[in-house]
């Protein structure tokens, strides 16, 4: 792809975009209810990844916000959100979706899930991701009450709402638009969407 030029990210499949150290990635919620999980990986070393449980401490809260440099296994900033207009709400705690999952919600057969998702959309770069991190699940809204229960909440983005990542690395950035159409993560019609994106220089 050129850089500008807007790619869609289709409902529930997955894609992946290297990334130059500088260059950014802007990534879209098209539709305002579709969760996009999302992860990174460094470039010169496919184990170096970014990292959700490493990142939380760094930056002292649950979900990142403008400003916030996400960090990897290695505690180094591989991204960092430099704008995001929705309300911000993203999840760090709930792992990529994949079959055993949709098996215990009931699923007898095959469902689309991020888990799958990842690894084909690096392969569609030749790569192949050594594990499957926990994802940073871009406006996929995950409520917690003061006593740790934890509950399914609907997204709180609009439609054109983004995000913006800075890679701080030369890296691999992989998306899913997760599939998920059980449980009201993609709004409340559970019906996954695609998203867009766009690399900037």
């Amino acid at each position: 792809m050129t850089t500008g030029e807007l790619m869609t990210l289709p409902a529930r499949r997955g894609r992946a975009q290297r990334l130059t150290k500088g260059h950014s990635i802007k990534i879209i919620n098209t539709h305002g209810q579709q969760v996009v999980d999302t992860w990174c990986f460094s470039a010169e070393d496919l184990t170096e990844f970014m990292s959700m449980e490493h990142m939380r401490p760094t930056i002292g809260r649950l979900w990142p916000r403008k400003g916030d440099a996400l960090h990897t296994n290695r505690r180094r900033a591989i991204l960092t959100m430099v704008e995001d207009t929705s309300p911000g709400r993203h999840d760090t705690a709930i792992a990529a979706c994949d079959t055993y999952r949709y098996g215990l919600l009931g699923c007898k057969e095959y469902h689309d899930n991020c888990t799958d998702n990842l690894r084909a959309g690096m392969r569609q770069l030749g790569l192949e991701a050594p594990e499957v991190p926990s994802p940073l699940n871009l406006w996929m809204n995950i409520p917690f009450a003061a006593d740790g229960a934890q509950s399914w909440g609907e997204p709180l983005s609009k439609p054109g709402d983004y995000v913006i990542l800075r890679a701080e690395l030369d890296c691999i950035v992989a998306m899913s638009a997760c599939p998920q159409d059980i449980l009201p993560i993609n709004g409340k019609a559970c019906k996954p969407t695609e998203a867009h994106y766009q690399v900037l220089g």
